[in-house]
């Protein structure tokens, strides 16, 4: 009876640790889907913002450049008609010692004259309003794309510096199955298991230590960039026993162990650290062969600036 009842809470404990497991991968699987999600939405609101606003800028140029021509045109109609007047003028003093009836009409001519040129300053002062207010939210716009490219700009250089910064602190691993590149924006970092992991383990051995901490460093260095951890495997079943079912599980733990190690250094923000497993569905490489596989067993981190500011200004461009 003793023996039996020792089974029954060993079978017991294992079902209870593999569900848990199940639930944090399915977990960490959310919460990176919905990081992956929310920077890809700021990316394109990104360009399209761009592209609208230097859509506006320019009907804003076509339109005040139309707004001068139309200014000008009244300017010249203003002094045209201030000759009229001039010459009226000159011909109701000559007449009038002469002709009452053609003082009469030159005297309404001049009126008309006046009323005509009064309406004529009344528009031209009104256009003169509207041109100054439309250049002013021209430059207000200019301003703000201009600060959006500058934003824009430091991003980008500050990911090619970090890529560098990246690439020379872990120098001595290359050639054991470490790679750095920058692409969207991003900078990848790609460690195959091979410098970190004995097959269907988890623990970090000492060399893989090493290289995660290095990169550690560069990262306590840079607290405004968001860091996840992702783990990969081939397409072969995960064949252990354990509290691990399956290939997705494993590369969780593996991500995790990444995390831990970073979390060492106390210069790391945690809030700045995601891990997630995926398993054998995200390969780099065909599976039909070893070398395919081998890529493919890897840990990948994914450095992304935080994109708060650029997402504020892209509110107020709007």
């Amino acid at each position: 009876m003793s023996i039996k009842f020792f089974l029954s809470v060993l079978v017991t404990g294992l079902l209870f640790t593999s569900c848990v497991s199940s639930k944090v991968h399915k977990d960490l699987q959310s919460q990176y889907d919905s990081l992956q999600e929310k920077n890809q939405k700021l990316s394109t609101d990104l360009k399209e913002t761009k592209v609208k606003a230097e859509k506006d800028l320019a009907s804003l140029r076509e339109e005040y450049n139309a707004m001068l021509a139309e200014k000008n045109k009244i300017q010249t109609d203003l002094e045209t008609t201030r000759s009229q007047l001039k010459s009226l003028t000159e011909s109701y003093d000559a007449l009038e010692a002469n002709s009452s009836s053609a003082l009469a009409e030159n005297s309404k001519r001049n009126r008309d004259l006046i009323a005509q040129l009064d309406e004529k300053e009344k528009t031209l002062a009104a256009e003169q309003a509207r041109l100054e207010k439309l250049q002013k939210d021209l430059a207000a716009r200019s301003s703000r794309i201009n600060e959006l490219e500058g934003l824009i700009a430091a991003k980008d250089a500050k990911m090619n510096a970090l890529k560098t910064a990246v690439s020379n602190a872990l120098t001595n691993f290359e050639g054991k199955g470490l790679t750095v590149e920058q692409r969207d924006g991003k900078v990848y970092v790609s460690m195959e298991n091979k410098l970190l992991f004995n097959s269907g383990s988890w623990a970090v051995n000492a060399e893989g230590k090493k290289a995660v901490q290095q990169l550690g460093a560069v990262l306590a260095q840079n607290p405004d960039i968001a860091v996840l951890i992702e783990g990969h495997t081939d397409n072969v079943p995960y064949g252990g026993s354990g509290q691990l079912q399956d290939n997705w599980d494993l590369s969780t733990k593996r991500a995790t162990a990444i995390v831990q190690i970073l979390r060492e250094n106390n210069k790391i923000d945690p809030q700045n650290l995601t891990a997630a497993g995926r398993g054998e569905y995200a390969p780099v490489a065909s599976n039909e062969t070893s070398e395919g596989k081998a890529k493919n067993r890897r840990i990948e981190v994914i450095l992304t600036p935080k994109l708060d500011e650029i997402s504020q200004l892209l509110n107020e461009v709007e």
